[in-house]
């Protein structure tokens, strides 16, 4: 289920300055990608049998390529480890059904008033599909990609978010030139996904049911926040104060967005995920 090398303490190859080591930066790269797109599968659809056994093979100590340092990190990760406890053996299906039901509050009903998509949590009345979601969608433009149906999730959705980090710090992007396509990645984060994932995290653990769920909402927000520390020197990108993330969001506000969202995405028109 995973790949990329072992790291240690954090730091890619397990120590020391990655920018002085291209072996070492690959590998950190190909290890947060791959573990950005682990995030983004749990996200993605509710829990079944099979995702659950294979969750239980790969060992609960080997989740994650990059060993996360921050307290958070550890708790996160030890409470999702303990989700999993709470699964009986025999996957029985009142167990299933749990898991189901705060899924679906989650990232379908909204039950829990814990919105996966960045506009909810940053638009001033709270809604779906509005300024945000068009930022977002014009990074991806940027990079000649787009989501397959933004009528069923739309762009500012957390997997699409996810997936799109890892497009940036993946090894493919390496080629095209690492110091940019990084300070893209710690741009971005700080213009979308750190802006309201400690928020998304923190409401769904005070009200999910499911262990599991609590402790991937906190493991993803702890897991970027990391990545976003270890990328002010990769990247060279100082993490924004609270003075700057406020200014900008001001600016985003006084923008003017069209209502009319863009036509749909043509199958083999461009890249997707």
């Amino acid at each position: 289920m995973r790949a990329g090398g072992e790291m240690g303490d954090g730091q890619p190859g397990g120590g020391g300055n990655p920018g002085d080591d291209a072996d070492q930066l690959a590998q950190f790269r190909t290890a947060v990608a791959d573990d950005l797109l682990f995030l983004a599968a749990l996200h993605d659809r509710e829990l079944d049998g099979d995702r659950i056994l294979a969750l239980w093979q790969e060992g609960y100590e080997d989740f994650l390529s990059l060993h996360l340092v921050g307290e958070s990190g550890r708790r996160a990760l030890g409470l999702l480890r303990a989700g999993l406890t709470d699964i009986p053996v025999a996957l029985d299906q009142d167990s299933l059904d749990l898991l189901a039901a705060d899924y679906a509050d989650i990232y379908l009903t909204h039950g829990l008033r814990a919105s996966p998509c960045e506009s909810v949590w940053l638009d001033e009345d709270g809604l779906i599909m509005q300024a945000p979601m068009f930022d977002v969608r014009a990074w991806y433009a940027r990079f000649g990609l787009a989501v397959p149906d933004w009528r069923v999730r739309s762009d500012d959705h957390l997997v699409h978010q996810l997936q799109f980090v890892a497009h940036l710090i993946g090894p493919a992007a390496a080629g095209e030139g690492e110091d940019t396509d990084l300070a893209e990645a710690a741009e971005f984060l700080d213009g979308h996904l750190l802006l309201w994932i400690d928020r998304f995290a923190d409401r769904v653990a005070a009200r999910c049911q499911a262990r599991f769920y609590a402790g991937l909402a906190l493991l993803t927000a702890a897991y970027v926040n990391e990545v976003r520390d270890l990328l002010v020197e990769l990247a060279g990108v100082p993490r924004p104060t609270a003075e700057e993330i406020e200014a900008r969001q001001r600016r985003r506000a006084a923008v003017s967005i069209p209502v009319a969202p863009p036509s749909a995405f043509v199958p083999g028109a461009g890249p997707t995920w």
